[in-house]
């Protein structure tokens, strides 16, 4: 495996749904498609703007991760998007850790506070990534103004940035 983390280029915008339409509909049953993502179609706009970002990983000339970083004011950014294909994902491949590395020393280099991240409760596995990687849970009353909701979250994680690396 060639892995190699990469900031999005407007030619990776079809790869990108590829990856993360499927996982949400075929792996978890989530009715969703590109077109209920307006964020999908237009990423340099929404995520590249402001201290965010959006990242992908490509395997050789395979895009197989996906991660965004929303600026969402006061300090603050949201963790959008990541997903990872079923064939890259674990331990062994290190795919969500780079993905999520590349993205938090790029909020750290901004100055952001806090990132923070909605999820549904089907996906456990990445509860325990996010825990892992120093997230803690908070109740939605927690969250910052300006926090996107997706109608399917139901948990949400909180990093704290001002603290040690």
């Amino acid at each position: 495996m060639s892995l190699v983390i990469d900031r999005f280029r407007p030619a990776d915008a079809l790869n990108v749904v590829n990856v993360i339409v499927p996982i949400q509909r075929d792996e978890y049953g989530i009715a969703i498609t590109a077109e209920d993502q307006p964020d999908l179609a237009q990423i340099p706009d929404f995520y590249q703007t402001g201290a965010g970002g959006f990242w992908v990983a490509r395997d050789g000339d395979q895009l197989v991760g996906t991660i965004g970083l929303k600026d969402i004011g006061g300090g603050n950014a949201a963790l959008r998007k990541m997903f990872v294909l079923a064939s890259h994902r674990g331990r062994e491949h290190g795919v969500a850790a780079r993905l999520l590395a590349a993205l938090l020393d790029h909020a750290r280099a901004q100055g952001l506070i806090g990132v923070w991240l909605g999820t549904t409760d089907k996906f456990l596995a990445a509860h325990r990534f996010y825990e892992k990687h120093g997230f803690r849970e908070v109740a939605k009353a927690e969250l910052p103004p300006g926090f996107l909701f997706m109608p399917v979250d139901t948990k949400f994680y909180a990093l704290d940035l001002r603290g040690p690396a």
